[in-house]
């Protein structure tokens, strides 16, 4: 039986991302945004990774303010899709990740963010590290 033309059967490594996953990584990026995120950087892992199909890094000034971020967000992920994401290291708030299941969030105070590095290690070849021949 010929599969129906509506249906998409490609793997969610293909490098496609799902309408629902879109809109989540709009409403990450909105809410890092209203609440003022520093340096904030989206990663596509769509293709490249079956954990997520984006990666979001973000900095605030102040462990209160990192902290700020990741509860507003986590509560609007829970409000818009009915479902509360996964939040590690809220207490110290140095290093929040909010685990939303198509996006994974990670947010930072500036000197950690630093020392971690994450958009570099999640680069994949776009471009070669330094120090390498």
């Amino acid at each position: 039986m010929p599969a129906s033309p509506h249906l998409d059967a490609t793997p969610a490594t293909s490098g496609t991302v799902a309408p629902d996953a879109e809109a989540l990584h709009r409403l990450v990026l909105t809410s890092l945004d209203d609440d003022q995120a520093v340096e904030t950087v989206s990663i596509p892992l769509a293709g490249k990774s079956s954990i997520a199909d984006y990666m979001v890094v973000a900095s605030g000034r102040s462990t209160r303010q990192v902290a700020s971020m990741a509860q507003k967000l986590a509560e609007k992920i829970k409000a818009e899709r009915g479902q509360s994401p996964r939040v590690e290291g809220l207490p110290t708030a140095d290093w929040v990740l909010i685990d939303a299941g198509d996006v994974i969030v990670h947010l930072f105070r500036p000197e950690v963010r630093t020392f971690y590095n994450l958009e570099r290690m999640w680069a994949f070849g776009d471009s070669a590290p330094a120090g390498t021949a």
